[in-house]
């Protein structure tokens, strides 16, 4: 069993599991073109005007400024949107994120007592957007950037409906004749 089946319970369901859209990868991919290209260029301007251990120190200067913001700016942020997780089973919702230090939360579909969206019109090109789920004790929470937020709207007001359904029935005795 992989992530995230371990987390559910023996008898619990995966319904959705989505890590963040990929409009997160933008910046970092961009900082990798621009630090790789101004690297090259500052790297061939040391050689062509530089000789000795000048050379080499500058060198290696620029190796490790490039080293150093790739590993800040585009493989943290690759780790961060690769260990985020978004899911949805029929007894709750699930946000786990972080490596190192691990944060999660659960929401019983039975505590969700609205469940809305918003996207712009970039957001809608992409077909991204924020979900922001409202718990009947809590404040709404918002989640950015969750692909194709309609279906995942429309699926969680459906959970969301079907499990308060399920509970009155069980309340109630049965269905209504």
């Amino acid at each position: 069993m992989g992530y995230p089946e371990d987390v559910l319970a023996p008898d619990e369901q995966l319904i959705l599991h989505r890590h963040p859209h990929w409009k997160m990868l933008v910046w970092p991919v961009v900082t990798l073109i621009v630090a790789t290209a101004l690297a090259g260029f500052l790297g061939g301007l040391v050689w062509r005007n530089t000789t000795g251990n000048v050379r080499t120190v500058l060198l290696l200067l620029i190796g490790l400024v490039w080293t150093g913001l790739l590993v800040w700016r585009v493989i943290a942020q690759v780790i961060a949107w690769k260990s985020t997780h978004f899911i949805v089973t029929e007894r709750r919702v699930l946000v786990r994120q972080g490596v190192i230090t691990h944060t999660g939360i659960d929401i019983p579909l039975s505590r969700i007592s609205s469940v809305q969206f918003s996207h712009g019109v970039f957001d809608r090109l992409l077909g991204t957007g924020t979900l922001i789920i409202g718990s009947s004790s809590e404040e709404p929470l918002e989640y950015d950037d969750i692909p194709q937020v309609q279906q995942v709207h429309s699926l969680l007001y459906h959970q969301v409906f079907e499990a308060g359904r399920s509970t009155s029935e069980q309340h109630w005795g049965g269905g209504y004749q």
